[in-house]
């Protein structure tokens, strides 16, 4: 990979946003330039989030030089396109360590800098945020005005809308900037996208400028008169209505283009002069701006690996075993081709989860819900009522945010939704924002519910298959992110049986048993506590609900020592499995137990594999709990008792 430093004259006289205020408009505008180089020169070094980034750097820069950030608190929306602003807020030193082990955060965080008000990492928190910084100063709290950036994706959310609406009632000074660039990370879809483009009608933001400078008398009738029209719905001078957002309470300012610093300077400054109340600014701007290999991408360069600034290649991953999503998403194909009640329901992330390997070729099956997992979680649940077979296909971390509609709309009905959980347990370098470390727990303890954890990409094809055929109530199946582990791949799923586990491999001393993709780690543990001497049986529970107790049980008795292990929180499968041993009196005559899970704590961002260190979860963190257990190691100590 070629990576040059490029000449960053202004940028280098740039401590803080302090020095942005004393440049004259011409060289904040120079600036940018110099700030979008830096900008794609560092992500070619560290990987991230591109293409979000460089659609800010004008808006970044403005922003900071017109308002008193850290007073001012300014919150990005999801945070993923704030690396111009941790550059511009004494954080370039530390710009090539994005992402990595002690390095910074690929989203804003407030541990990192006083300039990240409000850390962020899913999407359409920030409106909500900057609503209660504004309450906070007009209550007394040493704050300033409140700034909130949100993208047109992040806004189509149902939270974004309820803040809006408290906003907009509460009628409080507060700035909300709609960074419109038409392109999340898939396509935005649904009546809000429509909405922003008819606003300003798709027409260049330049003719819009002169539209609204009185030009129209200069055209054809034809395009007259719509483009009058398309002036008059963006001042709300349209048969006397306003737009949404002035229907909301908000003020509402633009179209602008974000990328000209003759328009967001004077906007943004006329704002903070003259806001009494709530403002909203759209600004317009283009994804992946300013290097044209993330322009002319379909995803804008969104997430990229390390790449080449001169020819935009990136670095290809070493072949080998096909990712989890992708055998998901092939499988997902397969039984739809054999059923066509299945369908798939996806949230913003189409890519991301696989569906869209479905979409291409049963496009009118798979349905793009937005950013809206609660709608999504629903939706999939009136699709069950309705007969049909849907699939919601959602990351652990995302499906939080709906879970009341998993307990209320799918549990409680006992309505068949297939649960696709990606990114389960602990995920790199997005770090602990997207971890999956809580689905087993708040998926377990729901009534009626199926459970199961995929420990290779071939369980995960088998778990499809299950998933299709299962009609008596919901079931969920997690898979963790990235590659699998080589295994051949059955032609077609197996319908596993509901509720049981299998041995891989039999002993006598202590019993390891795994709920997902860790079985790998056990078997390693295994072998090395074989060579001394102890005999290891090793099982795959397969199921965390409904669990295979005559497994466990029988696991129990023959024993010295029964070892759960699972790539979750405590509370999870451990737990589950405990309350069986429990409710059949395993504990009443002893039984030596030991959990291996996450710890109850959030792991930082490291490589998967430095995650799993740290959470004290590799092999030999395995072998060693299941020595203590057997008495030849270091033991727990116990807690002491209060007398």
């Amino acid at each position: 990979m070629t990576h040059t430093t490029p000449k960053t004259p202004l940028l280098d006289r740039v401590a803080g946003p302090a020095d942005l205020r004393r440049m004259p408009d011409d060289e904040l505008a120079a600036l940018a330039g110099e700030l979008r180089a830096e900008l794609i020169s560092a992500v070619s070094e560290t990987g991230g989030h591109l293409g979000s980034s460089l659609g800010v750097v004008e808006l970044t820069v403005a922003i900071h030089a017109v308002f008193n950030t850290p007073m001012d608190k300014l919150i990005w929306d999801v945070g993923h396109q704030c690396y111009p602003h941790k550059i511009l807020t004494g954080r370039r030193d530390r710009i090539r360590t994005l992402r990595q082990k002690g390095g910074l955060s690929g989203f804003t965080k407030r541990a990192e800098s006083a300039f990240d008000p409000f850390g962020a990492a899913h999407s359409s928190t920030s409106i909500s945020a900057a609503l209660g910084f504004t309450v906070g100063r007009d209550m007394g709290q040493a704050t300033g005005d409140a700034i909130a950036v949100i993208g047109d994706g992040a806004i189509s959310a149902g939270m974004a809308y309820e803040a809006l609406n408290n906003a907009g009632a509460e009628g409080r000074r507060m700035f909300v900037i709609l960074n419109d660039n038409e392109m999340s990370i898939a396509p935005p879809v649904g009546a809000m996208s429509a909405y922003l483009s008819g606003l300003y009608a798709n027409e260049p933001l330049a003719k819009m400028r002169s539209l609204a400078e009185g030009f129209e008398a200069a055209m054809p009738a034809p395009m007259r008169e719509g483009a009058k029209r398309a002036r008059q719905l963006v001042t709300g001078g349209l048969s006397g209505s306003g737009t949404l957002f002035e229907e909301l309470g908000f003020e509402y300012v633009g179209p602008i283009d974000g990328h000209d610093m003759r328009q967001v300077l004077p906007v943004l400054r006329a704002a903070r002069a003259r806001a009494t109340g709530p403002v909203l600014i759209h600004c317009c701007t283009v994804k992946g701006k300013g290097y044209a290999p993330a322009e002319t991408s379909a995803d804008k360069y969104h997430g990229v690996a390390k790449f080449d600034v001169e020819t935009g290649a990136q670095a290809k991953k070493a072949g080998g075993a096909p990712s989890y999503t992708s055998v998901f998403g092939k499988a997902l194909s397969e039984e739809a081709a054999r059923d066509p009640d299945i369908v798939a329901v996806t949230a913003a992330m189409p890519a991301g989860t696989g569906v869209d390997i479905m979409a291409q070729r049963f496009p009118g099956r798979v349905f793009d819900v937005g950013i809206a997992e609660q709608h999504g979680v629903t939706f999939a649940a009136g699709m069950a009522a309705s007969g049909l077979k849907p699939f919601a296909a959602i990351y652990s971390t995302f499906l939080q945010r709906g879970y009341d509609q998993v307990v209320h709309d799918v549990a409680l009905q006992g309505l068949p939704v297939r649960f696709a959980i990606d990114r389960a347990g602990l995920v790199g370098a997005d770090g602990a924002t997207h971890a999956g470390a809580f689905d087993i727990g708040y998926l377990s303890s729901l009534p009626g519910f199926t459970v199961m954890a995929a420990a290779d990409e071939a369980e995960l094809k088998h778990m499809v298959a299950t998933a299709a055929a299962h009609d008596d109530g919901p079931i969920a199946f997690r898979y963790p992110r990235g590659a699998g582990t080589g295994v051949t791949l059955p032609e077609r799923g197996q319908v596993l049986e509901i509720g049981r586990g299998r041995v891989l491999c039999e002993g006598d001393d202590v019993a390891l048993l795994s709920l997902g993709a860790h079985l790998s780690e056990c078997l390693d543990a295994a072998a090395m506590l074989e060579d001394e001497g102890l005999s290891v049986t090793v099982a795959d529970a397969r199921f965390a609900k409904p669990l295979d107790e005559a497994l466990v049980l029988r696991l129990a008795r023959t024993h010295r020592a029964l070892v759960t292990v699972e790539e979750g929180a405590e509370g999870g499968f451990g737990s589950v499995v405990m309350h069986a041993l429990a409710r059949h009196g395993a504990f009443d005559r002893g039984l030596a137990i030991r959990n291996v899970c996450l710890p109850d704590r959030f792991i930082e961002q490291a490589s998967p594999a430095e995650m799993y260190a740290d959470a004290g979860m590799t092999a030999a963190d395995i072998a060693a709990m299941a020595r203590g257990a057997v008495g030849r190691g270091t033991e727990v100590v116990p807690l002491s008792v209060a007398t």
